[in-house]
């Protein structure tokens, strides 16, 4: 069965590059970005662990964990991650799920068959606080992932979870955000002051501090 937004995240027990972890005690009360990979010693895979790792200060600034997992075992994670240093100059810094029996794999249903019975496709699953998953994204096997973007995620969900508010297109920290419907006029005005009606259903406002 799908994982689908609001949900739970699925909890389990696997092993990984940084020992046996309990995914919920592991991640405790930090948000947490759960990502798949299709395969160990593969090009595009090499080059995604390598980015996620170089922004693991950025993570780090957001409360967020980052756990990455393939249908590979974990010494063979563990023997890949030379060449990803080797590769991008970043040592990976986050633990690695080996999944053979493709348990966890099969939890949050990254595998479809019709992309391949056997692999994961570049699945992602942004998970919060209070465990729920907040954001879903799936890419086939030949496309990496853009991790500046899953950033840029994480930014919009953390603010959007403090504040009645919502980002539009290409929102990056610092623009200004929409005000959500559940806001009326009157208490618009107070809690932003100086906001823009563009459409009746359509107020801007400088992002909240």
């Amino acid at each position: 069965m799908a994982v689908r937004l609001g949900d739970i995240a699925p909890d389990f027990e696997a092993a990984t590059t940084q020992g046996t972890i309990k995914f919920h005690e592991w991640k405790g009360s930090h948000w947490a970005i759960l990502f798949s990979h299709p395969k160990d010693f593969t090009p595009v895979c090499t080059t995604e662990l390598g980015m996620a790792a170089g922004l693991k200060g950025e993570f780090d600034k957001r409360n967020c964990k980052v756990i990455g997992l393939s249908v590979d075992p974990v010494e063979s994670h563990m023997k890949w991650e030379g060449d990803i240093k080797d590769v991008t100059g970043h040592a990976v810094n986050f633990p690695m799920i080996g999944d053979a029996d493709k348990h966890v794999s099969n939890l949050y249903d990254m595998i479809h068959p019709n992309a391949s019975d056997t692999m994961t496709v570049r699945s992602v699953f942004v998970i919060g606080p209070d465990n729920k998953v907040k954001m879903t994204l799936t890419y086939p096997a030949s496309t990496g992932r853009n991790f500046i973007e899953l950033l840029r995620v994480l930014d919009s969900l953390q603010l959007t979870a403090k504040h009645q508010v919502a980002t539009p297109a290409d929102w990056k920290q610092g623009d200004d955000v929409i005000i959500t419907g559940a806001v009326s006029d009157a208490d618009a005005a107070t809690r932003f002051p100086g906001y823009v009606t563009k459409k009746p259903y359509l107020r801007v406002t400088p992002q909240p501090k």
